[in-house]
């Protein structure tokens, strides 16, 4: 069974082909938080490298990220970052 950031990340691959990918599971830099153990990867940053010449509606890139994982909110995710850079 394939881990939630790889998931993520072969999901918004198939979606976002202009771009540079990176996922990070950073459920562990909230360890202790609520009682939160750091484990479960609940806490994803999802990086988004454009292409310089893609023109880049950057609402529209939440907009589908987040429609693209809801599915994973379901299944556990707590908090996603997105960061375009």
């Amino acid at each position: 069974m394939m881990n939630r950031t790889k998931r993520i990340e072969t999901i918004l691959n198939k979606y976002f082909e202009d771009f540079n990918l990176i996922v990070i599971d950073n459920s562990s830099s909230h360890k202790g938080h609520n009682n939160f153990n750091g484990l479960g990867e609940t806490h994803i940053i999802v990086e988004f490298e454009k292409n310089i010449l893609f023109k880049l509606d950057r609402f529209e890139v939440h907009k589908k990220t987040n429609f693209l994982l809801k599915e994973e909110f379901k299944m556990g995710l707590h908090s996603l970052q997105i960061k375009i850079i």
